[in-house]
């Protein structure tokens, strides 16, 4: 099953680029870090994946084909964003009632019990919760529709660590308990690095990388060596970053295997994900992951 597959999506706003041509197939079971800076194009993607914005062109699926916001896809989708929309002056109580008279699936008993296991008082007003205890109760709420799919847009943006830890802990139980899919967005990787298993990095409104993180950081290796040794390295490897002067350069490339050999004078370290993502945000001229062999400064490409 693939719970989110696009194909040359894209999203102008005004003339204004926020996504372009975007092919993405996202498989079911997967923990997902949506990563990129601020203005990548995250928000827009995950908008137009629960139906709040329609692409330009292209198109976009969830749940196996279905039409985001259409009836099927709403059922099976479950949605925080980073300001989660609840009424201030409601009650936690009311919040609740009101989810399920909006949701046609809405396991009420669970959000209860969800609500009762935090501490919330049923009878406070959501403008008096703190910002944790906000995104428990809209992640509550996400959670009773029983979704397919769980689509998080920069939740933990306001919260403390404490309370980050613990929207990650009932986020992480309900996954596993639920074998439910997670679309998780954050411009921090350190949030989403211990917490998932498929990356997919957007940055100018392009995907840049999506995979499994075990099989993109594969396909990656550090090289360390003299730069004059460059020209020598092999046609199979595909540098993404040169960084470092003097006697020693860094190298970030792309590498059909983990065993395969460099050229003389480097040492090979497997890839470490935050210095990956780095990488090809500094990048501009990366691309998805298989993709042509890009030229770095001082590297010529073959």
């Amino acid at each position: 099953m693939t719970v989110l597959e696009t194909s040359g999506l894209s999203k102008r706003y005004r003339g204004v680029s926020a996504l372009r041509d975007c092919n993405l197939a996202i498989p079911a079971g997967h923990v997902v870090a949506l990563v990129g800076p601020n203005g990548a194009g995250k928000s827009t993607l995950l908008q137009l994946a629960v139906g709040l914005q329609r692409p330009s062109s292209g198109t976009i699926r969830v749940l196996d084909g279905k039409v985001p916001g259409s009836p099927a896809a709403l059922a099976g989708v479950g949605f925080v964003a980073q300001n989660a929309p609840m009424y201030r002056n409601m009650s936690v109580a009311g919040m609740l009632q009101m989810a399920r008279d909006l949701n046609l699936v809405f396991d009420g008993a669970y959000a209860l019990r969800r609500i009762e296991d935090i501490g919330i008082p049923l009878k406070a007003k959501v403008g008096a919760l703190s910002g944790g205890h906000q995104a428990q109760l809209a992640l509550a709420i996400a959670l009773a529709k029983r979704p397919q799919l769980l689509v998080l847009d920069e939740p933990l943006a306001r919260l403390d660590p404490l309370a980050k830890h613990e929207f990650l802990g009932v986020l992480m139980a309900a996954a596993a308990a639920e074998g439910m899919s997670v679309i998780f967005s954050s411009h921090v990787l350190a949030e989403l690095e211990r917490i998932s298993d498929y990356l997919v990095l957007v940055n100018r409104g392009r995907i840049q990388l999506a995979g499994r993180v075990d099989a993109v950081l594969a396909g990656h290796r550090v090289l360390t060596g003299p730069p004059q040794a460059l020209p020598a390295l092999p046609p199979t490897l595909a540098p993404i970053r040169i960084a470092g002067a003097g006697a020693q350069v860094h190298l970030l490339v792309r590498t059909p295997g983990q065993e395969d050999p460099v050229a003389p004078g480097f040492a090979a370290q497997p890839a470490v994900l935050e210095e990956l993502v780095l990488a090809y945000l500094q990048e501009p001229g990366a691309t998805s992951l298989p993709g042509p062999r890009l030229a770095a400064s001082g590297v010529p490409t073959r």
